[in-house]
């Protein structure tokens, strides 16, 4: 069992920044797939960033390689997604989401993360054009 919580979300203007941050308590000496997801009125959920905690390459959204970045620290059980160069068009609540899975194991969103057991309680993000 994992908790995650989330936090960082807020208002801001096209092309600020945001770091979102995810503290997981629970099971955290296994390791997880784990990462982002976002959800827009009237759109469906969809995967942004995820990572394994064990280590292995990233997954990204088109939409958003090469703006947002995603990361932890082991040490504190925390995981991040670094927001840059925002577009009204990244506004949606953000959910942290993790399923079990073998270190280096790649991690993809499966669609729109049915296969993730565990999520947070989700953090607003907003921006302005």
């Amino acid at each position: 069992q994992v908790q995650l919580v989330e936090s960082g979300g807020g208002s801001v203007q096209a092309v600020g920044s945001l770091r979102l941050s995810c503290v997981a308590s629970g099971d955290t000496s296994s390791t997880y797939c784990m990462g982002w997801f976002r959800q827009a009125p009237g759109k469906e959920r969809e995967g942004v960033a995820i990572i394994n905690t064990g280590g292995g390459s990233r997954y990204y959204a088109g939409s958003v390689r090469g703006r947002f970045t995603i990361s932890q620290y082991i040490a504190k059980n925390t995981l991040y997604l670094q927001m840059n160069s925002l577009k009204p068009e990244d506004t949606a609540m953000y959910y942290c989401a993790a399923r079990p899975s073998p270190p280096g194991r790649d991690c993809n969103p499966a669609g729109d993360g049915f296969l993730f057991r565990y999520w947070g309680q989700g953090t607003q993000v907003t921006v302005s054009s």
